[in-house]
């Protein structure tokens, strides 16, 4: 007789903090945010799957006066109320030289670093994907932490990476404001795709 495994299914009141009940936050309270609870959410989201486990996300979690100083400059006029009241921001990054990692995080095939250190395009095209895949959870990961996520789009990308990043090294892939929710946090929901348009089964 073949043994199975079976997982363990996230309970409802799990599924709603980190999926239909989490909203993204517009306002945020006062209360802080610990620099604690900032390396917890890092530690959820490198658990992230990544291609060859190579983990190409950085982040740089902007909580002092200082850094917000130098941070909205940068940030769009819309989104600079919300990014000043945030308790810390995250810069949410891609290691252009994530390769460098490969002998440390995939040891069975520490040659793949050569490989890619050679080809530009490969290197860019499969550590953006995997980018992708960690910037994603690390927004549930902010909500599985019991904190509120507040993304954003509007900002100057090279700004923010000249500040932040001057060896270009880095390269900013997305913005999120953390903290707990303010006053009049939440927009009103908005409909969601229907399965119906968005699923084939095949």
């Amino acid at each position: 007789m073949t043994e199975t495994n079976t997982l363990a299914k996230l309970d409802p009141r799990g599924r709603e903090l980190v999926f239909t009940a989490a909203r993204t936050s517009n306002t945020f309270a006062e209360t802080p945010v610990t620099d604690e609870e900032l390396a917890d959410i890092w530690e959820l989201t490198r658990w992230t799957p990544t291609m060859a486990n190579t983990q190409p996300l950085r982040v740089v979690f902007v909580r002092t006066a200082e850094g917000k100083e130098r941070l909205l400059p940068h940030i769009a006029e819309g989104n600079l109320a919300k990014t000043e009241a945030a308790p810390a921001t995250a810069i949410v990054a891609y290691d252009n030289n994530w390769h460098e990692e490969i002998p440390n995080v995939f040891p069975i095939r520490p040659e793949m670093k050569d490989y890619f250190a050679s080809d530009e395009t490969a290197r860019h095209g499969a550590g953006g994907w995997s980018a992708g895949l960690q910037a994603g959870a690390f927004i549930l990961a902010v909500r599985a932490a019991g904190l509120a996520a507040g993304p954003i789009a509007g900002y100057d990308t090279a700004g923010v990476d000249k500040e932040f990043f001057p060896e270009g090294d880095w390269t900013t892939k997305m913005i999120v404001n953390i903290g707990h929710p303010g006053e009049n946090p939440w927009f009103d929901r908005l409909p969601r795709v229907e399965a119906d348009t968005a699923v084939k089964w095949a």
